[in-house]
């Protein structure tokens, strides 16, 4: 039995291996692209989606070993953010892009749909994200795990949007919560019970109950802060143990990106979590200087040794627990920047 790693950086993915308790990176292709999100399928580990920023959705079907483009020479997204497999059929993908819109594919990438319901939403046309080189873009979109009709969409600040159609129409979600949400994680025993983490774009300007993190017990109509026990405000990651949903990870930090990388302290981040839903947080030690200092981008599970919990940082830092985050270790893959991570044993 092998364990897969899949590393998305902005220079292409990185495949590494590990067998007998020794990693090894097996491949590193699709170089010219930045990888935004990678999505596993469930059904097929050594099947994997990347998101490009600028060439679609791209698969490979033999563990990162080589890859293609189901629909080349057909309309489909092109600047990709996020990539999400539907729980409900794996054919089913999701794919957010920059420019805002939403694209779907029931086929498994070989044709695509634009669900030109998104641009309904009056405020997405006054949406406004003053990064140079970067427009308004989706920046995740989960799925109701006993709904696959309800569908949650969230806009670099432009909030979140939700679909109970399948996509057709949208509503925006932006009560009383940031604007600037990046990740939405679905509670799968409770799917009203929704969990983002936020830029702390609002609480920067005094007019946020929260800081860097929000949950929603009635799919996102109310929103109350959460991690509050911490003063950052910047959160990216927000990860829930596959088995036991009580368990959440994310990653804080001070201030945004250009801040830190002129700061002694760097981000001054911290790897919390929660052991109660969402009710409290704590701190979790990992023993490494370098996840305070550098950012955690990305903090998988694998999905099938859901104990095992990795987190990918921004100067391409990886560190593992075997434990459920009781103990840590770091691997030294010489990685670059780490933009995703996606875990899987086989």
């Amino acid at each position: 039995m092998g364990t897969i790693m899949y590393a998305g950086t902005p220079g292409g993915v990185y495949t590494a291996r590990r067998e007998n308790g020794s990693w090894e990176v097996t491949a590193h292709k699709l170089d010219q692209w930045d990888i935004s999100q990678l999505a596993v399928d469930p059904d097929a580990p050594n099947r994997v989606y990347a998101g490009t920023r600028g060439d679609g959705v791209v698969v490979s079907e033999d563990s990162g070993q080589s890859w293609r483009k189901p629909n080349r020479g057909t309309l489909g997204p092109g600047k990709v953010k996020c990539v999400t497999i539907s729980p409900h059929d794996t054919s089913t993908i999701y794919a957010g892009t920059e420019p805002i819109g939403i694209w779907v594919t029931h086929d498994r990438g070989a044709t695509w749909a634009s669900l030109d319901g998104v641009l309904d939403v009056p405020s997405i046309a006054t949406v406004d994200y003053p990064v140079p080189s970067v427009e308004p873009h989706v920046r995740s979109i989960s799925i109701n795990p006993k709904d696959a009709n309800v569908l949650y969409a969230t806009l670099q600040v432009g909030y979140m949007i939700k679909s109970s159609d399948a996509g057709k129409t949208w509503a925006l979600v932006n009560d009383n919560v940031d604007a600037d949400i990046h990740v939405v994680v679905v509670h799968p025993d409770d799917p009203n019970h929704i969990f983002v983490s936020t830029g702390g774009h609002d609480n920067r300007l005094g007019r946020s109950p929260g800081r860097a993190m929000f949950d929603s017990l009635d799919g996102g109509d109310s929103w109350r802060p959460m991690g509050m026990e911490f003063e950052q405000e910047y959160s990216v990651p927000l990860a829930m143990h596959p088995k036991d949903p009580d368990l959440l990870y994310a990653a804080l930090a001070f201030g945004q990106p250009p801040q830190w990388r002129n700061r002694d302290g760097g981000a001054l981040g911290k790897l919390v979590r929660s052991t109660d839903g969402g009710s409290t947080w704590a701190t979790a030690e990992t023993g490494f200087e370098e996840v305070g200092r550098d950012f955690v981008e990305s903090i998988t599970f694998d999905q099938t040794a859901p104990d095992n919990v990795y987190l990918g940082t921004r100067k391409g830092g990886l560190f593992v627990s075997e434990d459920a985050g009781e103990t840590w270790a770091q691997v030294d893959l010489g990685l670059p920047e780490i933009t995703d991570l996606r875990v899987v044993t086989e």
